[in-house]
């Protein structure tokens, strides 16, 4: 008897569904017995311990990547173990961050009570140096208002509920550190500008000599009004270029452009290192910038008139800066002597007490 064409058919396409179940039969025993075995587990731990759901806490603890219909970096981690311990370093650079910086204001205003403003005990000549340029002002008085911001900010969102939070309480502190988040994640990337922009201004003036090894070497006259001969910036100034500005600056763009843009599409992982990097770097930056910024205003008379006017009396740069006032007597350097009454009004109206 001759099958009809449809019998075969259907004949052909139940062989084809048998193979296929075989094949599906043969594979899934391992995976259904482990799912068997994951449900027992967590039936025999919910009878034994009602409540308990450590085998499914394991797994997600785990890390192990598991299926989600949300896309994006990491969406299918749901906890990532390791943040538990960027939380817990995050503590201990707090806490010596903090002090450095309390050390740091502290010896400042110890030393100010001791010595006061640093002079050189001479009236004033009738002829002026241009010091810096215009240009070099602007991109000086850039990087102090956007860095002293960004310091202080910093400061309360990395201190703040230690220090502040006990003193003023949750209110004033919420509003505060709100506003602390936002100017500092909004004014952070000016940093883009006015970073390579300080640099191109006083990478000339920042060269490395064996002078400036010496001058270290000397640094207690410093302090005595017996300064060692030094260029245009002696090497205290030159490290804090060379550190603060290129090295450390640079550190905190890059650490906080990962921090403010996570879109970037960065792991993680990768922000947590980010943030401690980002930490330690400011600590030191702030600790030093605040040494450079108590020179430059009250340590030293005359260095805040020669960044706000651009101009120094010539007696303040053959104190100060003995090298580069003999390369300008000598005609070796750029600047030259001006005449007080030539200079910009500012400058002409100078002050008579000594600087």
């Amino acid at each position: 008897m001759r099958s009809s064409p449809i019998g075969r058919t259907a004949g052909a396409l139940f062989a084809a569904l048998s193979f296929a179940a075989g094949l599906a039969a043969a594979q899934s025993p391992a995976v259904v017995a482990k799912e068997v075995d994951l449900a027992q587990q967590q039936q025999s731990q919910q009878a034994v311990q009602p409540l308990n759901n450590q085998p499914v806490w394991k797994e997600i603890r785990s890390g192990v990547p598991q299926i989600t219909t949300v896309q994006g970096r990491e969406t299918n981690i749901l906890i990532q173990s390791q943040g538990e311990t960027w939380r817990a370093v995050r503590v201990p650079i707090a806490f010596w961050g903090g002090l450095l910086f309390a050390l740091t204001v502290g010896g400042l205003a110890a030393f100010y009570m001791i010595r006061g403003t640093m002079s050189t005990q001479v009236k004033p000549g009738d002829r002026v140096i241009e010091r810096l340029t215009p240009a070099d002002r602007y991109a000086h008085w850039l990087m102090a208002i956007v860095w002293v911001t960004l310091g202080v900010t910093g400061l309360i969102l990395s201190l703040g509920k230690s220090v502040l939070l006990p003193l003023i309480g949750y209110t004033l502190f919420s509003w505060l550190a709100v506003l602390a988040k936002n100017l500092h994640n909004f004014i952070g990337p000016v940093l883009i500008v006015a970073v390579p922009w300080m640099i191109v201004r006083f990478i000339r003036y920042n060269g490395i000599s064996i002078d400036d090894f010496r001058w270290f070497a000397h640094l207690r006259g410093y302090f005595k009004g017996e300064e060692y001969p030094s260029g245009k910036f002696n090497a205290g100034e030159k490290l804090v270029f060379w550190l603060v500005l290129v090295v450390l600056s640079t550190t905190l763009v890059v650490s906080g452009l990962v921090l403010v843009f996570p879109n970037f599409d960065q792991t993680r992982s990768t922000m947590q290192v980010a943030n401690v990097v980002h930490m330690i770097a400011a600590y030191v930056a702030i600790a030093l910038a605040c040494v450079h910024i108590y020179l430059g205003t009250l340590g030293v008379s005359g260095t805040y008139a020669a960044m706000r006017d651009g101009y120094v009396d010539a007696t303040w740069a053959e104190h100060h800066h003995l090298r580069w006032y003999e390369d300008v007597v000598a005609g070796r350097a750029r600047e030259q002597f001006v005449q007080r009454e030539a200079a910009p009004v500012a400058v002409a109206a100078a002050r008579a007490k000594p600087a």
